[in-house]
């Protein structure tokens, strides 16, 4: 299954990260090529996002449902497509450093099923990395963008 996964160390309380990953509305619109997302209730949102995979260019539409929240360490997900055969799953999880330092790491899973998997599966294989990296460290910037603010 393609994966990525991607660490930051950010200058923040471990409570800074928590309060900002535990909102879907705050990190949904920092997904690469987001167009909009939908809650539902508490744990289950749907996201519209363009997504390039080089050779091909869609529109997808994700059903996000979370599996886990466990205060203040980690975000647990699942991914279900809606126009696409598409499942997978990822994480973020935070861990103090010190009282005023926290590492994240950002961790996703995506794999493409139905009669398009063979040909989209290899392209995913460099795109959930760069994603995940992507998504990680635009996350990373807002919570330490939003503790000056504080």
């Amino acid at each position: 299954m393609p994966s990525g996964t991607k660490k930051v160390t950010l200058n923040v309380p471990i409570e800074h990260v928590w309060n900002f990953v535990s909102d879907m509305n705050y990190w949904a619109p920092l997904v690469p090529g987001y167009i909009d997302h939908e809650i539902i209730n508490d744990k289950e949102s749907t996201w519209t996002f363009k997504g390039d995979l080089g050779i091909v260019h869609k529109k997808v539409h994700l059903k996000v449902i979370i599996t886990k929240w466990e205060k203040p360490e980690k975000v647990t997900f699942d991914l279900k497509g809606l126009s696409e055969k598409f499942t997978g799953s990822g994480a973020f999880n935070a861990k103090a450093i010190n009282a005023d330092q926290t590492k994240m790491t950002g961790h996703l899973d995506i794999k493409a099923g139905g009669i398009m998997g063979p040909v989209i599966n290899p392209a995913l294989k460099s795109f959930v990395p760069k994603m995940t990296s992507e998504l990680t460290e635009a996350i990373s910037q807002e919570i330490t963008k939003r503790q000056s603010f504080s």
